[in-house]
């Protein structure tokens, strides 16, 4: 039986971040496996107009300006639903959209799963809303309980989700291209525009700027490299978001911004460094933790459950979360220890290679299979008919 699937949410392209990124790839995966799939989310204004995509209204949310929030009618959600005719509705958000697929799912009878990609009750705690963290966990429990199966990103994610109540979990996990990202794309003349010569060891983030993503205590941190180290350690950071003019305030001075990256500029920035902060304490999982591997760069990261998860003992060190002093030492210990940088960098190149994309997406489908009918080859027969 030919999967078909309406998938909802409240970011996808051309919004860029890890979630829209990642919602693309499952629509282009449904489609190389002889499926089709709807996509039901917000206006943009950057948006083309394609069939396949219905957007509603939506207006921008207030704690994250660059995601919008729509608020669709149940009926209009009905009438779209029984047109496109789903064999699953999978949900990606828990507010606006989801919330519309969930009704909508439930008054058609339609099986309904969704997925758990950002850390709302971590989100509280940096945006001064503290006090409805055990309220966040009450209203996701209500919402994700109602599905079928809710999708995790690690097994750490599932944990605290089992933890809080929430029923039904399995592993939806990520891959990375090698095609894309490797060792292979580091340039010579990229670090010599980035001011780094043999001798320069050249640290850099890849992501989101936002309060949230603990770039405060990497710039705290790498003050003291600076110090300790002078210019022998860079940091140069890519990405964008509302965190930019007080990062590049905080930053050390020489720290180098170059704004949003893609293609083979970002294949060339990740494979021309030589290690890869990621100091966040609220990511479910971070994409560009499989980048920076599969890139041949070892890790300093937060000592967090998903990123313990991807790092393992091997493939780079962490530090405890919101500690500046620890993160500048782990820093300069990677700095002054090539020999360690190299052993980090192989394990963590020889572990990216496993995670594929086809992989990834074959779990997936085969789950979507065991929803629907309880049968794991249910939607991977479709691709072969």
């Amino acid at each position: 039986m030919e999967l078909r699937l309406a998938l909802f949410c409240d970011s996808y392209l051309p919004q860029l971040n890890g979630v829209s990124l990642l919602l693309q790839r499952l629509t282009t995966a449904v489609r190389e496996r002889g499926g089709a799939v709807r996509v039901y989310t917000t206006t943009d204004p950057h948006a083309s107009d394609d069939p396949d995509i219905r957007r509603w209204p939506s207006l921008p949310l207030w704690l994250y300006p660059e995601h919008r929030l729509a608020l669709p009618t149940p009926a209009s959600v009905r009438r779209e639903l029984r047109a496109w005719e789903p064999t699953l509705v999978h949900a990606a958000s828990p507010f606006g959209m989801g919330i519309a697929a969930r009704a909508g799912a439930h008054d058609l009878g339609l099986p309904f799963v969704s997925s758990y990609h950002t850390s709302w009750s971590a989100y509280t705690r940096f945006y001064g809303l503290g006090a409805l963290r055990n309220i966040t966990w009450t209203y996701l429990r209500w919402y994700h309980n109602a599905g079928m199966r809710t999708y995790c990103p690690t097994h750490a994610v599932e944990t605290e989700l089992l933890a809080h109540g929430i029923r039904n979990t399995a592993i939806w996990s990520r891959g990375v291209d090698a095609t894309r990202f490797s060792p292979g794309f580091r340039s010579r003349a990229v670090r010599e525009r980035l001011g780094a010569d043999d001798d320069t060891v050249l640290a850099i983030y890849v992501g989101r700027l936002g309060a949230e993503k603990g770039l405060a205590v990497a710039m705290q941190g790498m003050q003291t490299v600076q110090r300790q180290r002078g210019r022998r350690v860079l940091c140069a950071i890519a990405g964008d978001g509302p965190y930019a003019d007080e990062l590049r305030r905080i930053a050390p001075p020489g720290t180098l911004f170059v704004g949003r990256l893609s293609g083979r500029e970002l294949s060339e920035f990740y494979a021309s460094a030589d290690l890869f902060l990621f100091p966040s304490a609220t990511d479910t999982f971070g994409n560009v933790l499989l980048e920076a591997m599969a890139s041949g760069l070892p890790v300093v990261g937060a000592a967090v459950g998903p990123t313990r998860e991807l790092l393992g003992s091997t493939r780079g060190v962490t530090f405890p979360p919101g500690d500046p002093t620890l993160f500048a030492a782990r820093v300069r210990e990677l700095a002054d220890d090539p020999a360690r940088r190299a052993a980090l960098s192989a394990d963590a190149l020889a572990f990216a290679r496993t995670r594929t994309w086809d992989a990834v997406f074959d779990e997936l489908f085969a789950d979507y299979g065991r929803v629907v009918h309880g049968d794991s080859h249910a939607f991977e027969l479709a691709q072969t008919a």
